[in-house]
């Protein structure tokens, strides 16, 4: 039994939903993992994040987003409005607040103390929804998927750009 473990650094847009085309770097971890058959798997650490598998749509509106992303966008803020205010969600509440202004980086989070810095409840929310974790079957060498499925990681916080990571691991003979 082998396996093989990559993890990949990703940058977030942070004014939007930021969805990456992660396929390649996934076709290329089962490459280097010279896995004849097996799984892999793809996870993101981070609770404001998910990895789906999807359509590549072809079509982009004029920020680069992907038609079924805009789709899967527009759904769920039907069911997830924005966190635009500190009324539309529960999270974060006092308690958070403050355990975040008592961290070394605080600054990173809350900028000059700006606590709407911390409105992201709906990406929480959104990737639980969706997921953190997707497995795939490896076949002969090769991502055992059809030729128009796409693996995607999203971020759904829209706060701030940062840098992500994301595991992919390959296990088999």
């Amino acid at each position: 039994m082998k396996m093989f473990k990559e993890k990949i650094e990703l940058k977030s847009k942070g004014s939007i939903p930021t969805y990456i085309d992660i396929t390649k770097e996934v076709r290329k971890a089962i490459e280097d993992s010279e896995v004849e058959n097996g799984i892999v798997t793809v996870v993101s650490p981070h609770t404001t994040c998910a990895v789906f598998y999807e359509e590549y749509a072809h079509d982009e509106n004029e920020e680069g987003v992907e038609s079924l992303q805009q789709d899967l966008n527009n759904a769920l803020e039907k069911i997830i409005p924005y966190h635009t205010s500190a009324d539309t969600f529960i999270y974060p509440g006092d308690e958070h607040y403050q355990a975040v202004e008592s961290w070394p980086n605080a600054d990173e989070y809350l900028p000059n103390g700006d606590r709407s810095a911390l409105w992201n409840g709906d990406a929480h929310l959104k990737a639980t929804i969706i997921g953190s974790s997707e497995t795939f079957d490896v076949e002969k060498w090769n991502l055992g998927v059809g030729s128009t499925g796409y693996i995607y990681f999203v971020d759904f916080d829209t706060t701030r750009s940062r840098t992500r990571k994301c595991s992919i691991t390959v296990i088999g003979e």
